[in-house]
């Protein structure tokens, strides 16, 4: 592959050959890591909106430049809503990826613990509406991007959190190893895992009448960035197709030189830009890059496959959406089966439509199909565990869930009761309390027990 050197501006044709090839890195699977994100609550008073100097200074050692308190050698970021994220480097094993997570994960609890606060297991702040606690430019120019649609940019941003999934993209080859296979295949598993472990049924202390409200609000905004690739033949290149959409997705940000904004002006894509719609600034190797890092598609290829359907899992239980997903993707039996068993959610094409993506977010395993195509895929994946002698303690985990939930047609959000009048008036008020954080946010509208993309 040749591209344009870094500071040279970008013919169309070299911003279309650094995206397939830098997106797909082609190698034999195997890999594993993944990314952590968790909304961070006061242990005495989950209700309390937690200032951003509280984590400050319950994360200080762990934040130190050249700092080993992790000793997995993960990496924590913040999110604009003063979410945190765990994020490890790729494992050579699932074993070994679920043991280094655990190890990190454990320390990160106990900081947090030192300061009176805790991790929160579940997609979406239930009760709290948090002010944006990061201020640099990316985040204004988000916020401004998604403004232009509603409120639903902000409420992603400050409130919700996921288990994202990282796996390695897939040789050459045209089989279960293979990057177009495992393309297809990622994006029949993606509603799968969203209906199974949807963990997002609350907004504001009411139910929303969805099992992933996080999935609903994302379904709510741009959809050049934020949903899947349109649907295609089962034989198109997803180099071709991933490049497409990242081209005709529009410029959330234009990066300047400070004390200018970011924001991008309305209507413009990366390919119309490529073309000449901002005038004399011509877009470089570094700003497609940039660009690439604004795309949130469920399944997002950045060399590897990012797998970013899943919500935030109470306790441990983020091990099971790990677990399903790499063995189901990287054992290739399994991967033939779960293949074979998501067909009917595909209607002949390469993946599941929309409509099935949002069914999974509303009704999760309870939708027939999609229960049925779930409890094939925990079978194929624990009859691959079995396979593997090492893999006792993670099938145990595997089956306990599968016996909980999915063979029940149930997910962790049915775990969740109605709040009652009790529950919810608390939650009336620390809103009143903290609207002073919130004057700049455009106005919500109500819920009416249903919430509708």
């Amino acid at each position: 592959m040749t591209t344009a050197p870094a500071a040279v501006p970008l013919r169309e044709a070299d911003a279309e050959a650094r995206i397939g090839g830098a997106c797909f890195t082609t190698g034999p699977p195997g890999r594993v890591g993944v990314e952590l994100e968790w909304l961070v609550h006061d242990r005495i008073e989950p209700r309390r909106v937690v200032p951003a100097r509280r984590v400050d200074a319950a994360l200080a050692a762990l934040e130190q430049p050249g700092s080993t308190a992790l000793p997995g050698g993960s990496r924590l970021t913040r999110e604009p809503g003063g979410q945190i994220e765990l994020s490890t480097p790729p494992a050579a094993s699932l074993i070994e990826a679920v043991r280094a997570t655990a190890t990190d994960l454990t320390v990160l609890r106990s900081a947090l613990a030192g300061e009176g606060l805790t991790t929160g297991g579940l997609g979406l702040e239930p009760f709290r509406d948090p002010p944006r606690v990061l201020h640099d430019p990316r985040y204004g120019a988000m916020e401004s991007y998604f403004d232009r649609v509603g409120p639903w940019g902000r409420l992603m941003m400050r409130a919700t959190a996921s288990v994202q999934i990282n796996l390695d993209a897939g040789d050459e080859s045209t089989g279960p190893a293979g990057y177009r296979y495992r393309w297809r295949l990622a994006h029949r598993l993606g509603p799968v895992l969203l209906a199974a472990f949807a963990n997002s049924p609350l907004w504001r202390g009411r139910r929303t009448g969805w099992v992933s409200t996080r999935q609903a609000v994302w379904a709510r905004m741009d959809p050049t960035r934020t949903r899947p690739p349109d649907n295609h033949p089962t034989d198109a290149d997803p180099r071709a197709v991933w490049t497409r959409y990242a081209l005709d997705a529009q410029l959330m940000c234009v990066r300047r030189t400070p004390p200018a904004g970011w924001d991008a002006p309305g209507g413009v894509t990366f390919r119309s830009w490529l073309r000449g719609a901002l005038g004399e600034h011509r877009p470089r190797a570094d700003d497609l890059d940039y660009h690439l890092s604004t795309l949130f598609p469920p399944i997002r290829p950045r060399g590897w496959l990012e797998l970013r359907m899943v919500d935030a899992q109470s306790g441990d239980r983020w091990v099971v959406p790990l677990v399903l997903a790499a063995v189901l993707m990287d054992d290739p039996v399994a991967a033939e089966a779960a293949y074979a068993a998501t067909e009917p959610l595909t209607g002949g094409r390469a993946h599941p439509p929309a409509a099935v993506w949002l069914r999974a977010a509303q009704r999760g395993p309870a939708d027939p199909e999609l229960g049925r195509a779930a409890r094939a895929c925990f079978a194929a994946a624990d009859r691959a565990l079995a396979r593997d002698p090492h893999a006792a303690g993670l099938r145990r985990v595997l089956a306990d869930f599968a016996d909980r939930y999915p063979r029940r047609g149930r997910c962790p959000a049915d775990d969740h009761p109605d709040p009652d009048r009790t529950a919810a008036a608390p939650a009336r008020r620390v809103q009143r309390h903290h609207t002073t954080h919130q004057a700049d946010r455009p106005a919500d509208p109500p819920i009416e027990g249903r919430f509708r993309p």
